[in-house]
């Protein structure tokens, strides 16, 4: 299993795939994801995610009534290491310029929410994100591979 590079500091993106496999403890991204908590703990990385994510990671909890899971969720996205950015008419506008790369739009509004941001590392899932020029990512199942 591939190792989780993080940058010397900066803010790092965690899309909602990458906080669903944190708190639901999925493995092995799970292990992989470990390094990521003491350093953003540490204050040598900040943590960012669009408010989107709260959505995203609250429906299945909130679908199933499993409100042990929905609270895992709340208390993981309020901590005082992640930071929760809004969603504003210009990562909007910048979302709507992303799906010109054929992403869905919560991917591009999560995209445009990283730019903004100027996120050094973007933690996801998805392949589809590595078509966003300016977006350093890491697929989490291509790195644990390699």
């Amino acid at each position: 299993m591939g190792a989780l590079i993080l940058p010397p500091s900066g803010p790092v993106y965690i899309d909602a795939n990458a906080a669903i496999y944190a708190v639901e403890k999925i493995e092995p991204y799970h292990s992989f994801l470990a390094p990521l908590w003491p350093a953003a703990r540490s204050g040598r990385v900040s943590l960012v995610t669009s408010e989107l994510t709260w959505m995203e990671t609250l429906v299945k909890p909130l679908r199933d009534g499993n409100r042990a899971l929905e609270e895992s969720f709340r208390a993981f996205l309020t901590a005082r290491e992640v930071g929760m950015i809004p969603t504003t008419l210009t990562l909007w506008e910048q979302a709507a310029r992303l799906r010109g790369l054929g992403l869905k739009t919560p991917d591009a509004l999560h995209a445009a929410t990283g730019l903004a941001m100027g996120c050094v590392l973007f933690l996801t899932n998805d392949d589809g994100f590595l078509r966003v020029p300016g977006l350093r990512v890491t697929v989490l199942h291509t790195a644990i591979n390699s």
